[in-house]
């Protein structure tokens, strides 16, 4: 998976073609001529988890040696430029310029293809900023420049699991209890009635079960997590076997969470659905967890990448990064405020306050 693996001549002219989103052909930039990326009826197969992580990487993953680069700044590992020439990191904007590096790690079985081109993602990303209340005026500039969004495939682990959850708690079911209570009115005093609920709680055991697919988790440690999370879902019943075409004219990162780290987020996020199984399990009107215990059963891995629009934008030293799911559109970001703004729009509304204030007194 070398970036001069991803360089493929145009049939006519010569010149380097790319994947061009939304379609299964790579695109000639110059003369326009496509060529199409022979599909495969292949399924993408799923890989056993206790073998890959007790076995140096199993027996049924398939591994690749790839050349790598490491942003000074952020950390991010990326893949190198195919002109080998320094390029702006797609997470922060610094230039990469470092030596490249080689290690071993398991290659992507599948990936969601560019659906949504740099031009749609550039509206979409416009749109956002647009939306945003006390922006720093930098950044509605910001949106209004082209060619600031880089495309890039962010790594992902998808995991299968079957899991039964014992558990122990609490049922609570609410109940009223009339009460009296002395209130002053039109100054007397007077007697009323009034309902107080209350809740009743009784000890609640039992077991749920559930069957996980494609559990997601991203194998980046660049790519915020809330952000990453956020983007979802992804129509992940269209990814497509790995080949490189998918991925000329964009950029690649390497994963920095490793299978067996991806694991334990994994589980984190399964336990969080576990647990609204648990409450629906013991019904009433409230419950409460008190102990739960989970078995995991047949568990599997797939590694895939995932298609994004990325910008990266530095606001008084701090950097905001901006996203866009190159499948359905949905973007997300890291904004910052303008206290200008802010500071503003809270002395104009105290004005206004002021003046209804005066007004009123007057009338």
């Amino acid at each position: 998976m070398s970036g001069d693996a991803r360089q493929f001549p145009c049939e006519q002219c010569g010149a380097r073609v790319e994947f061009a989103p939304g379609t299964e052909a790579l695109k000639c930039p110059y003369c326009g001529n496509e060529t199409h990326i022979p599909s495969t009826t292949e399924g993408v197969d799923e890989i056993d988890f206790l073998d890959t992580v007790t076995n140096h990487l199993g027996d049924d993953a398939e591994t690749e040696d790839v050349a790598s680069v490491q942003c000074g700044s952020c950390a991010a590992l990326v893949e190198p430029s195919p002109s080998h020439e320094a390029f702006p990191c797609p997470y922060c904007g610094s230039s990469i310029v470092a030596r490249e590096t080689s290690q071993r790690l398991l290659k992507p079985s599948a990936l969601l293809p560019f659906k949504i081109d740099r031009h749609r993602a550039t509206e979409l990303f416009r749109g956002w900023i647009n939306k945003l209340w006390f922006a720093p005026n930098a950044l509605k500039k910001l949106a209004q420049l082209d060619g600031r969004l880089q495309g890039l495939y962010a790594p992902y682990w998808t995991y299968d699991a079957d899991t039964v959850s014992s558990y122990t708690g609490q049922r609570g079911e609410n109940y009223t209890v009339t009460r009296t209570r002395t209130v002053t009115r039109d100054g007397k005093s007077v007697t009323e009635t009034y309902q107080d609920t209350k809740i009743r709680w009784r000890p609640a055991a039992g077991r749920v079960s559930r069957d996980f697919d494609d559990m997601l988790v991203v194998g980046s440690t660049s790519l915020p997590r809330d952000l990453a999370e956020e983007l979802e879902p992804w129509d992940l019943g269209n990814l497509v076997s790995y080949a490189d075409e998918y991925l000329s004219g964009f950029t690649a990162e390497r994963y920095q969470i490793d299978v067996k780290a991806g694991w334990t987020r994994a589980k984190e996020r399964m336990e969080d659905v576990i647990r609204g199984d648990v409450r629906r399990d013991i019904g009433g009107d409230h419950q409460r967890i008190h102990t739960l215990s989970t078995r995991h059963r047949d568990i599997t891995f797939k590694h895939v990448l995932l298609p994004m629009w990325i910008c990266s934008y530095r606001y008084r030293g701090k950097i905001f990064r901006f996203l866009v799911n190159a499948r359905t559109g949905e973007v997300q970001g890291q904004r910052p405020w303008s206290w200008v703004k802010i500071t503003f729009a809270t002395i104009v509304a105290a004005g206004i306050a002021f003046l209804l204030f005066m007004l009123f007194e007057q009338q």
